[in-house]
């Protein structure tokens, strides 16, 4: 016996989702969620992916339009063609014989499919510009319009919190649909994921001008200058990661002649750097020590 019978229990169905009116209309989160062309209806639904060299020299640009389901797999297949994979073949598959093969993207695909879900059921609609993702050499943004619904903040983003959605019904089907799940932890679980993979935590920015919008920021390399000021690190420290980043390790001695500085200065900050996580200190005691970058689990002794 089929679940929906007829037309009529199709509009019962559509009304209890708050997607049909009473008297058969559709809402525009129906249209935007299930029409095959939602962008005769409204224009700026749609959106546009990016490969960038600089903010002003464009590699690639796509424009995916289509319902929002259809726009969130082509945004992330565009994705997955302008970042880079690697395999390893070192996971055990109790399942198989052998080992299998796991695909380790630049950034976590799960925590970028998060952030362009976040965007698609947060922007506002009635907005005139496109959700725009970027991506660059070391970083990946996704931007839309609709700043976070009050009380929410920055701030709470990081923590668990409850969910405040500008468009609950189209949230509501994403949810049916196995796409996020109703405790509000969308955030957290990007967040986790890049910690998982040594990533920076992603970024969140708010601008509450005019009628606002909001951005996250996928960062590949943790540890550009940029980021290592905002950890505390003096100039001394950021030269040595930079200079190890090049390098593979640096000692306390190759420490003090880039620095010019002391041995009880280099000591000091070379141990500051290993409490921090960033660098991870190996070798035998006293000249054979050295440090290394720590992010990579699979990280080696130089030689």
């Amino acid at each position: 016996m089929p679940l929906i019978k007829g037309l009529k229990d199709v509009n019962l169905l559509l009304q209890k989702l708050h997607l049909c009116t009473k008297d058969s209309k559709f809402t525009r989160a129906t249209v935007l969620l299930f029409a095959n062309n939602p962008q005769i209806h409204f224009p700026s639904a749609y959106a546009k992916v990016g490969r960038f060299k600089t903010d002003t020299e464009i590699i690639d640009t796509v424009i995916i339009e289509g319902n929002l389901f259809q726009q969130l797999e082509g945004i992330i297949n565009v994705i997955k063609k302008h970042i880079s994979v690697r395999f390893d073949t070192t996971v055990k598959d109790l399942s198989v014989e052998g080992l299998s093969r796991r695909d380790i993207w630049e950034y976590p695909l799960d925590a970028l499919r998060e952030a362009v879900i976040n965007a698609i059921i947060h922007r506002d609609y009635l907005g005139t510009a496109p959700i725009q993702i970027k991506i660059y050499d070391d970083k990946l943004t996704i931007w839309n319009l609709g700043k976070l619904m009050p009380p929410l903040t920055i701030e709470a983003l990081r923590n668990p919190h409850s969910g405040y959605h500008r468009n609950p019904q189209i949230a509501t089907i994403f949810y049916y649909a196995g796409l996020i799940e109703a405790w509000n932890s969308g955030t957290l679980k990007m967040a986790e994921l890049c910690k998982e993979q040594n990533l920076l935590e992603p970024e969140f920015i708010e601008n509450k001008e005019g009628i606002g919008d909001f951005t996250i920021i996928f960062y590949k390399d943790s540890y550009t200058e940029e980021n290592l000021q905002n950890l505390g690190l003096n100039q001394r420290q950021i030269k040595a990661v930079m200079y190890v980043k090049v390098k593979g390790k640096i000692t306390n001695k190759e420490f003090r002649e880039i620095c010019s500085t002391s041995k009880r200065t280099a000591t000091r900050d070379l141990s500051d750097l290993v409490n921090k996580g960033i660098f991870k200190k190996t070798g035998e005691t006293g000249k054979g020590t050295y440090y290394i970058i720590s992010r990579h689990k699979d990280a080696k002794d130089a030689t």
